[in-house]
């Protein structure tokens, strides 16, 4: 992490107790390239995977693939196959969900199938039939889904756990992630964080960020809702900074849009968090969004007076300020303030563009003479 003591502050907290996940394959959840808002065209061979579930690769993974009962990690997309409606995207949420494969609701046994021959890593094209999607009804709540719908998915798989149980493909003796308690649930996550800031300090960016996102699966939104008093708090230690090291990752990453939507998610919940701040501010430095990030490093020091980090990104903002007026105040001297030419003499510049003005001034001095004779 940055050396300020922003960076610093819980670092000995979390070396302490380590818990490296079983089994964990990694891929890297990065967004598609394109706007998300049809499906992706593919022209990869089209593999059959039951007579209502097909796959098209679009990016190969690594590895095996899950067993049954294995926790798998992933983003998605949506559509209706017909109309192309897009019904749901968790890149959009910047939130992955999990799926226990032989545990999933039954409008993703289809999605599950699909999960189930795919790599960490892995991105691909699902193609889906209604009868193993939302059925003859559809859904009308959230998502939306007519009746009688073929589906599009466009899945990646950030990764996947093996437990001993799922590699005997027996059911697993260990909870599912619905059936763990408050402090199991925040146990996990924090679990995850862990493993994540060890893969940052040996500068594995892209594994890191998937243990990370990971941790954020388990602090869902639906999970976080019925939280209150000292179980929100705990659970926020553990969730917002996983949404700070992935900013931290997406800023080396120069993916600092992405960065900007973490640190601003923290940001609803800690608007005075000196750390998400400092890394929104950073990362709109880089898009050369210079009065928004000075304002948010103000603002990180006004939390944080005597980190020095922030000292030196206010200090580099106001030197390439002035280094930009520097230039600008030689160009316009060029331009009106003349120069000299290699005789010594006044540049030709100055002289010529006062004769211009001396001309226009005349020649409008004219024309307002002449319309004042006209109207006499």
């Amino acid at each position: 992490m940055d050396e300020s003591p922003l960076e610093q502050q819980s670092q000995s907290h979390e070396q302490e107790n380590e818990i490296v996940t079983e089994g964990s394959a990694f891929g890297h959840g990065e967004p598609p390239s394109q706007d998300g808002s049809v499906p992706p065209k593919v022209d990869s061979p089209v593999e059959v995977l039951d007579e209502k579930v097909s796959k098209q690769i679009i990016k190969e993974g690594h590895g095996s693939k899950p067993s049954k009962y294995s926790t798998c990690f992933l983003h998605y997309r949506a559509w209706t196959k017909h109309t192309q409606h897009k019904f749901e995207d968790t890149w959009q949420e910047q939130q992955p969900i999990e799926l226990v494969l032989g545990k999933e609701k039954k409008e993703m046994t289809g999605l599950a199938m699909g999960v189930a021959s795919m790599k960490s890593g892995e991105r691909a094209l699902l193609h889906i039939g209604w009868e193993l999607g939302y059925g003859k009804d559809g859904n009308f709540s959230f998502p939306n889904v007519p009746p009688m719908a073929d589906l599009l998915y466009e899945v990646e798989v950030i990764g996947f756990d093996e437990t001993k149980e799922a590699m005997t493909t027996q059911k697993p003796s260990g909870k599912a992630r619905s059936d763990m308690t408050v402090e199991e649930r925040i146990g996990a996550a924090d679990r995850r964080k862990m493993d994540g800031n060890n893969l940052f300090k040996d500068d594995k960016l892209e594994e890191a960020m998937q243990q990370y996102e990971m941790a954020i699966a388990y602090m869902g939104d639906d999970f976080m809702f019925q939280l209150y008093g000292k179980y929100q708090d705990m659970a926020l230690a553990v969730k917002n900074p996983c949404h700070l090291n992935m900013a931290a990752c997406l800023i080396k990453l120069k993916r600092y849009d992405e960065a900007i939507g973490h640190c601003n998610i923290v940001l609803t919940e800690e608007e005075k968090n000196p750390k998400a701040l400092f890394r929104r501010g950073k990362a709109k430095a880089e898009l050369g969004q210079m009065d928004s990030a000075r304002e948010d490093f103000r603002k990180a020091q006004k939390y944080a007076p005597d980190d020095n980090a922030i000292r030196r990104e206010l200090r580099g903002i106001a030197e390439q300020e002035k280094a930009v007026y520097q230039k600008q105040k030689e160009m316009y001297k060029g331009i009106f303030g003349g120069g000299r030419d290699e005789s010594g003499g006044k540049g030709k510049s100055r002289n010529w563009l006062i004769m211009l003005w001396q001309w226009l001034v005349s020649l409008f001095s004219r024309i307002l003479g002449r319309n004042r004779v006209k109207a006499d």
